[in-house]
């Protein structure tokens, strides 16, 4: 079977090496796309590929049409919204993630990017001090239970929410569940979001949820810009000049909303919440081995796709 990894924002050297061997080792061909220019160029490489690995790169239904032999696609992080799920259904091939392997990065991230405006983005302003503060979580799956421990360890208190998770279970795991989403933003000082983008979420978080948090509150996103109603969050931002924002995915407004708000806001210059060398290696060598179980056993058991 020929693997080909597609990536416009590479992995390490490291990892495309480890999971190269991990391809040749099970009797596969390994094939690498790199920092390509566009769809076409992904389209040509993927025609005669059986399995593909990508990271954040779009996999269209024209992508899906000209790949021909593809069986499997495995997305190097835990979203999956750059693929084109139902296309891939109708296909009849696999779509995968692999969980957890970004998880530690992206709560790290979370937690810096919370100092970061805490300490008014290291300017010579008096800033503030995370200890004490309550911290809310949007979402308390892999990422989410990691940024709690590692705000408990900082002295911050520490509510969560989650429609898939039991209340027991979050309070097992050291948080106060919060009865609703009002509850979490109106309680919290600080609130991270770690909901993927569907049609439930998108556009979800905005005027009514951002103007309900306590004074000085700061939103954290390290999810998809897509799950933020960027006029609504720009409402509530003028109304409570009180109020921040900080997301490692910038809205499409940001130019507008910097010039406005200044220091209140920040996105950085990519989505850059896996970008560490051990999310890469991690993220690169589980998707390699998912796919050289799935060619071996059928093993589906990340399948995001029915």
């Amino acid at each position: 079977m020929k693997i080909l990894v597609a990536t416009q924002k590479p992995f390490s050297a490291a990892a495309v090496a480890g999971i190269q061997e991990i391809v040749t080792a099970a009797g596969h061909t390994f094939a690498l796309l790199e920092k390509y220019p566009g769809q076409d160029e992904l389209m040509a490489a993927a025609a005669d590929a059986d399995a593909l690995i990508i990271r954040s790169d779009k996999v269209t239904a024209e992508v899906l049409d000209a790949a021909k032999s593809l069986k499997i696609v495995v997305r190097a992080g835990a979203g999956f919204d750059n693929v084109d799920l139902a296309a891939a259904t109708a296909h009849g091939v696999v779509v995968m993630n692999t969980p957890g392997q970004n998880s530690n990065a992206v709560a790290e991230l979370a937690i810096a990017m919370m100092i970061y405006m805490a300490r008014t983005q290291f300017t010579p302003a008096t800033g503030s001090e995370i200890m004490g503060k309550q911290l809310g979580i949007q979402a308390f799956g892999n990422v989410g239970r990691l940024v709690g421990k590692k705000a408990e360890a900082l002295g911050m208190r520490v509510m969560a929410i989650d429609p898939f998770i039991p209340a027991e279970k979050i309070s097992e795991a050291g948080a106060v569940p919060a009865a609703s989403l009002e509850e979490l933003y109106s309680s919290c000082d600080y609130v991270s979001i770690h909901i993927p983008a569907t049609p439930q979420t998108i556009g979800s978080i905005g005027y009514e949820l951002v103007s309900k948090m306590p004074k000085g509150a700061v939103l954290v996103n390290t999810a998809r810009k897509e799950v933020i109603n960027e006029e609504g969050l720009a409402k509530a931002l003028r109304e409570r000049p009180d109020l921040k924002y900080i997301t490692d995915v910038a809205p499409d407004s940001y130019a507008a909303m910097q010039e406005e708000f200044g220091l209140r806001v920040f996105a950085t210059p990519k989505k850059m919440g896996a970008q560490t060398a051990e999310a890469n290696m991690n993220a690169g060598l589980a998707a390699a081995r998912q796919i050289v179980d799935y060619f071996a056993t059928g093993n589906t058991r990340f399948q995001v796709n029915k």
